[in-house]
């Protein structure tokens, strides 16, 4: 059974989104099956990375008990591994069914699931204000925490610490994004000139500081090493 990560948005647009996409295709790249659920019900971004008709959601599997396999969708990456995602997609009156304890205790099952037929699972995960975040770290193994690199989210890191505290969870890891130095955070992932949500992820085959980042992110966040070669030679260590 392979471990389940949850990356836990410190604030609304800290590019938690981004930075677990990114995270996928740089462990494709190394080989990886990799799934993604999103329990970011309210802000939809997944949905944003995926081609293709989305039907049913990750909503639907949680509160109509499809499959997991009948709700993932696969991302288009040029890696040796495979990226698929349970997006969530849906309107109000299936979002708030979505929230419930019960729904909640769906997903865990979901990510276990997941965990047990692919090489990596990632939760894209709200700040933790609803069951099925709750649940995202609940069932994780690890949980990275994703704020921007600024002073708004060295404070936004310090109360996310504080409130998975409060629910049982420890914090193995955090990611500043939009910025080359840490500060407080572990590790750095600077801004990507890409900002189309239909041309990401871009670290399946980019090389540059923000691969590199993305490896290094990657390698702490999970607590491994990755052996994945640049085209000008580097390795992303």
């Amino acid at each position: 059974m392979s471990d389940i990560t949850a990356f836990v948005g410190t604030t609304g647009g800290a590019g938690t989104t981004r930075v677990t996409v990114e995270v996928a295709a740089t462990l494709a790249r190394d080989g990886d099956d990799v799934a993604i659920l999103d329990a970011a019900y309210a802000t939809q971004g997944l949905a944003d990375h995926v081609q293709g008709r989305i039907d049913p959601d990750v909503t639907a599997l949680v509160t109509e008990e499809w499959p997991l396999d009948d709700g993932l969708v696969e991302l288009p990456v040029e890696t040796s591994g495979r990226v698929v995602a349970a997006p969530a997609y849906a309107p109000f009156e299936r979002l708030a069914r979505a929230k419930t304890p019960d729904a909640a205790r769906r997903f865990e099952r979901l990510a276990e699931t997941a965990a047990r037929e692919y090489d990596a699972v990632l939760v894209d995960t709200p700040p933790i204000a609803a069951n099925q975040a709750v649940a995202a770290v609940t069932v994780a193994d690890r949980v990275a925490l994703v704020t921007p690199g600024t002073t708004r989210g060295t404070d936004a890191l310090a109360r996310m610490r504080d409130r998975l505290a409060d629910v049982g969870c420890e914090v193995d890891a955090s990611v500043a994004t939009r910025t080359t130095e840490t500060g407080v955070a572990d590790v750095a992932v600077p801004e990507s000139d890409t900002t189309d949500p239909g041309a990401v992820p871009v670290c399946d085959t980019a090389d540059g500081a923000l691969a590199a980042a993305v490896v290094e992110a990657t390698e702490t966040t999970l607590d491994r090493d990755l052996d994945v070669e640049f085209d000008d030679g580097l390795l992303g260590l």
